[in-house]
């Protein structure tokens, strides 16, 4: 048996693949312990998993506002303090990051000790964390065909991204008795992320009656941190049927809800798309244009080139309710684009990461060997 310690906290979409590998790891004997944020969205998602180990580090993400920057030093310094103190106690056989703030103090903590540190990034363009700590990494996971300049190409293995065993397609009727939603209505799903929920919320309750109007039932994920308790809707569509629409701030749900829907309308992040592509869910997708280095908008192309679905950019969102009419009443398009996201998704990204992790824990100690990357 080996110790393992993940760092995947911060947002949904580096804390859903820790997760996922934490029980890969948990079911072939191996221990772990998972280091997450202070964040609200940490603490709402591990509810469900009250038997794994999550550890708060301290740090906040990277600005270059002042006043965040030398909080983002300060927290980051104390960040790494506690990680030295947590390698050093515990003793990991391997420490797996998957980006995001919380990963910096703990990988360069395991490279100073000669700890496997092994890194993992999901987004087409790889993120600050990444790149700054890919050469001090044995293992860097990448999207296939996304490159990492500065990292050991034999060190470098490309895969997607690790899912959580829940989610799995449900039958579509189960699913949406499950929310609390006709099984005979079509159903619309909207998401925006922890950031990028505003402008989506605002969307879809500025188009809701057309929505209703055609037939359609809408079940909007607002976001933690939008200020708006959950609510739930009665309207009636052109002949006068009731029809419901649900704004939720959560939804712990996620196989239900979109195995529930005919179409998605979603922001890009990786961890959403793998989630798609398990649950075999054509979507429309609307990159955040805020992203660090525009990785969404990467993201989403790739997705439209691979059959899942299509992209709308966020300066044409008055259009695109027309768009999800046209989209999700095309029965032939709708089982084209599930057709393809079932192709995509014949790679058992898990087990290979899991193979790879044993292999590389099984390994001969080595000396660091690359420097310490500056903060530039």
């Amino acid at each position: 048996m080996s110790r393992f310690i993940i760092s995947c906290g911060g947002t949904g979409g580096h804390l859903s693949p820790g997760i996922s590998l934490a029980e890969g790891l948990t079911a072939r004997g191996h221990s772990v312990k998972l280091l997450i944020s202070q964040k609200k969205v940490d603490a709402r998602l591990i509810e469900k998993y009250p038997h794994f180990e999550f550890v708060r580090v301290p740090g906040t993400g990277f600005s270059w506002s002042p006043v965040r920057l030398v909080r983002c030093v300060i927290t980051q310094v104390k960040g790494f303090i506690f990680c030295l103190k947590l390698v050093r106690d515990t003793k990991p056989d391997g420490i797996v990051g998957f980006g995001g703030f919380t990963s910096a103090g703990i990988a360069l903590a395991g490279w100073l000790r000669h700890v496997p540190v092994a890194l993992h990034e999901s987004n087409r363009v790889p993120g600050l964390a990444i790149r700054v700590l890919g050469r001090l990494a044995r293992r860097v996971y990448l999207p296939t065909g996304i490159r990492l300049p500065g990292a050991n190409p034999a060190a470098t293995r490309h895969g997607g991204m690790p899912v959580r065993k829940e989610i799995q397609r449900l039958p579509q009727a189960v699913a949406r008795l499950t929310l609390g939603l006709d099984p005979n209505q079509k159903v619309l799903v909207v998401f925006g992320g922890s950031q990028g929920a505003s402008p989506l919320n605002e969307w879809v309750r500025q188009k809701l009656t057309f929505f209703a109007a055609e037939g359609v039932q809408v079940y909007c994920v607002t976001g933690l941190d939008k200020g708006r308790p959950g609510e739930s809707r009665e309207l009636k569509t052109k002949t006068g049927t009731p029809i419901r629409a649900v704004f939720a701030p959560f939804c712990d749900q996620v196989a239900e809800l979109l195995s529930a829907a005919d179409l998605v309308v979603s922001r890009a992040g990786a961890g959403t798309i793998a989630e798609l592509i398990r649950c075999e869910t054509p979507a429309i997708l609307v990159p955040y244009p805020q992203a660090a280095d525009d990785h969404q908008r990467a993201n989403a192309a790739f997705f439209e080139r691979q059959g899942g679905g299509l992209v709308v950019e966020q300066a044409f969102l008055a259009a695109l309710h027309a768009e999800v009419l046209d989209t999700i009443f095309n029965d032939w398009l709708i089982r084209k684009f599930r057709g393809n996201l079932q192709r995509m998704d014949r790679a058992n990204s898990l087990e290979l990461m899991l193979d790879d992790l044993d292999e590389l824990v099984a390994a001969p100690p080595a000396a660091p060997s690359a420097p310490v990357p500056s903060a530039a």
